[in-house]
């Protein structure tokens, strides 16, 4: 029998370790290709690690809470073969891991797929440079069918997974190739904005055990993994951190308008629904285009201007804690992009489907308090960034309206949004007249944009 080294593999260029939070699998456990064996934390996000081979877990070289480094030895498979010699996973990322290759031996691998005929592929083969270019990880036996059937690259990229991360599995493969051959036509890939995922209860819970002990009638609960994280981090930034919040009221009775006006041809053109989340996180991005040392981060004493727009949404999650997924160069996308960005990273977090680095490199922060009747609040800054607005809820009330013809009283939709800003680079000045434009391209919203 061979034995097989599952190493931690790469989650995102800023994550360079790992926490073991639970073993799905026990020594002794027979594995089939693509199981889960274990999930592991990194910051806030929590991940799979499947196993691309088949066989018995011989051993696992890592204990609950216990950290690992990427590219380190997590655990040992036994798989099917005559070379003692360890077949040994590479060191790349879930979305471009390869097939593993054995040390030292051209024997054959035999893989026996149900529906086709076994295949006999040798191991040097099953990793050649066809599917070298993949965006995304696939099994050696999806790999193997995809080289039996003649699949192209594109091919493969384009079939909708069923598996966690949205990775193919042998079934999925074997459908689309079913259905390949009645067909001509290549089947497109279902955006994640798109697909509707199966929340999962369990996989929303913390993986951390909380322990609830009962004194004198008052309940101590423990906090799990999660919440210690943002306890920690909230305390940090407070500490580091001078405080200061503005506010402003806005008047965004043409945005509520707007929004009501094209609602129902957006969903029925697009499939998903457009919220009041991408048109707020738009004018904040071409806030942070006017002024850019809002978009900051502070390092001793030198200020770093920021050259990306990367917006933190913060998001609650259904077991109470709080994630930030984080959208990427925000002030380059459509309105049509981001609204797809924003549900696609709501989605997955209520799912627990977020990939480390949907988590990383955010330049300022965005928090909708108002989805929970709050009028306003003074939100802490998400370190290491300096600023983090916040947006009550919008509500009708009466309004002075200026008009060529005098004043006049209306009902209005009001709203009030906050600005925390660290006071060591931003001064009132400047954090104020930030808050305003904000302000300003909500009011000035443009009755007959189309999307």
């Amino acid at each position: 029998m061979a034995l097989y080294k599952l190493l931690l593999p790469k989650m995102g260029e800023s994550v360079s370790e790992a926490t073991v939070t639970k073993w799905l699998k026990q020594p002794g456990d027979r594995i089939e290709e693509d199981d889960t064996l274990l999930e592991i934390a990194t910051d806030k996000v929590d991940s799979e690690v499947p196993s691309p081979v088949k066989g018995i877990l011989k051993e696992q070289l890592y204990t609950v809470d216990q950290t690992v480094q990427v590219g380190e030895v997590v655990a040992i498979i036994e798989i099917e073969g005559e070379s003692e010699e360890p077949a040994v996973a590479p060191q790349e990322t879930f979305a471009s891991q390869e097939a593993p290759v054995k040390d030292n031996t051209n024997e054959n691998i035999d893989l026996a797929i149900p529906g086709i005929d076994q295949l006999t592929v040798p191991a040097a083969e099953a990793s050649n440079a066809h599917y070298d270019h993949a965006i995304r990880f696939y099994s050696p036996l999806v790999k193997n069918i995809a080289r039996h059937e003649g699949l192209s690259q594109e091919e493969l990229d384009s079939i909708a997974g069923t598996g966690a991360d949205h990775r193919v599995t042998k079934e999925d493969i074997l459908a689309y190739v079913a259905n390949r051959s009645s067909s001509p036509q290549v089947k497109l890939p279902v955006p994640a904005e798109k697909t509707s995922l199966p929340v999962e209860p369990q996989k929303i819970q913390s993986t951390a055990t909380v322990h609830t002990v009962v004194s004198g009638g008052d309940e101590i609960i423990e906090m799990d993994r999660m919440r210690k994280l943002i306890a920690d981090h909230m305390v940090k930034s407070v500490q580091v951190s001078p405080h200061v919040c503005s506010f402003v009221e806005a008047d965004v009775t043409n945005l509520v308008l707007w929004r009501n006006k094209v609602k129902d041809a957006y969903k029925k053109r697009e499939g998903e629904n457009i919220t009041f989340t991408p048109l707020f996180i738009e004018a904040i991005s071409k806030a942070l285009k006017d002024f850019p040392l809002v978009n900051i981060s502070i390092n001793g004493y030198n200020i770093i201007k920021k050259k990306n727009i990367n917006i933190g949404m913060a998001a609650a999650l259904p077991n109470g804690n709080l994630i930030v997924p984080v959208i990427k160069n925000a002030d380059q996308l459509s309105l049509v992009g981001l609204s797809k960005s924003v549900n696609d990273l709501a989605q997955r977090s209520r799912a627990n489907k977020l990939r480390p680095d949907d988590t990383q490199d955010g330049t300022f922060t965005f928090t909708n308090i108002g989805a929970f009747g709050n009028i306003m609040g003074t939100p802490i800054i998400n370190q290491p960034q300096a600023a983090i607005l916040a947006v009550g809820t919008i509500t009708k009330k009466p309004a002075v309206i200026e008009t060529e013809y005098g004043d006049m009283i209306g009902i209005r939709h009001m709203m009030y949004l906050s600005l925390s800003y660290d006071h060591r680079a931003i001064d009132g000045a400047l954090g104020g007249t930030f808050l305003k434009r904000v302000a300003d391209y909500l009011e000035n919203w443009d009755s007959n944009r189309i999307i």
